[in-house]
């Protein structure tokens, strides 16, 4: 009699989900090695190749195409099983990781809603810039991210088509001085945008701070000592739009993209959709006060 090992199931699954070994041990919190070797075991067991190493990356084999239907229905029930016998169907832990200038103010709302509909469910929110929270994706240390890019990245789902927007003091005059004061974080990346659209309509303009902090460079623009660009609506209420009536360049559109793992866990799809619904309200919800 041999008997197959969900644990050993649940790698092979990850494994045909990433594409990979390597993607699918940070998704399950292994090391490489481990998930290695779970493979080679089931393989043993089974007598067949399951995975075809010879080329670049991962793929399958016939054998593992033909198990991994199996597979997705074993794990999947041992899961329903576990859950159902020992009261833990809504528990767990989620990562999610969101860049700076789109956490305000859909994330804090959809962050409400799912608490409230897992209370026992722990949301990790993590705020950083889109390049590293790719980096952390892909390393497995996010279950899910949000980044703000000018292409829809491989894997990734487009959520949103936000405008970039000029953005100063409320009834702030700086933006009508030449060279034009501009305040920029370090590594925003916003700001080579920007900045390649005022040299395209040769407008002068000068740094007003070198800074990494984005609580300093909301202060100098509060000021009316410079100008920033954000994507539109996400604003902080001290700030506003400026109506600079075409006096100041057109920004590019910026896509609000969503990554999630393959292999994911009802918790983090339900995640998923509320981040889904609550981007697609307010834009929703934008286009009416436009209309207005």
């Amino acid at each position: 009699m041999r008997n197959l090992d969900i644990t050993t199931l649940r790698s092979f699954v990850a494994v045909a989900d990433a594409g990979g070994v390597t993607r699918a041990a940070g998704y399950l919190n292994l090391t490489q090695s481990a998930v290695s070797m779970q493979l080679k075991r089931l393989e043993e067991l089974l007598g067949v190749t399951l995975l075809d190493r010879t080329r670049r990356g991962v793929s399958l084999t016939a054998a593992g195409d033909q198990l991994l239907s199996y597979a997705r229905r074993m794990v999947a029930l041992n899961d329903e099983v576990v859950a159902r016998l020992t009261d833990q169907a809504f528990e767990g832990e989620i990562s999610l990781g969101v860049p700076h200038d789109i956490v305000y103010p859909v994330v804090p709302r959809v962050l409400q809603q799912f608490h409230a509909a897992y209370p026992r469910v722990k949301v990790h929110l993590k705020t950083s810039y889109s390049a590293e929270l790719r980096k952390d994706f892909e390393r497995g240390a996010c279950d899910l991210i949000l980044t703000t890019e000018v292409s829809t990245g491989d894997g990734a789902e487009t959520l949103a088509h936000r405008p970039l927007a000029w953005i100063g003091a409320p009834g702030g005059s700086v933006w009508r001085q030449r060279p034009l004061r501009v305040a920029f974080q370090q590594h925003c990346a916003f700001r080579p945008l920007s900045l390649a659209a005022l040299d395209r309509d040769s407008i002068e303009w000068e740094t007003a701070v070198e800074t990494a902090s984005d609580r300093t460079i909301e202060a100098t623009v509060a000021a009316d000592l410079a100008v920033n660009t954000m994507i539109a609506g996400t604003e902080p209420a001290h700030l506003e739009q400026i109506p600079h009536g075409g006096t100041l360049p057109e920004l590019p559109v910026q896509l609000i993209n969503l990554y999630t793992a393959p292999t994911q866990s009802p918790l983090v799809a339900e995640l998923a959709d509320m981040l889904r619904r609550g981007f697609c309200n307010s834009a929703t919800m934008r286009a009416v006060e436009t209309a207005a």
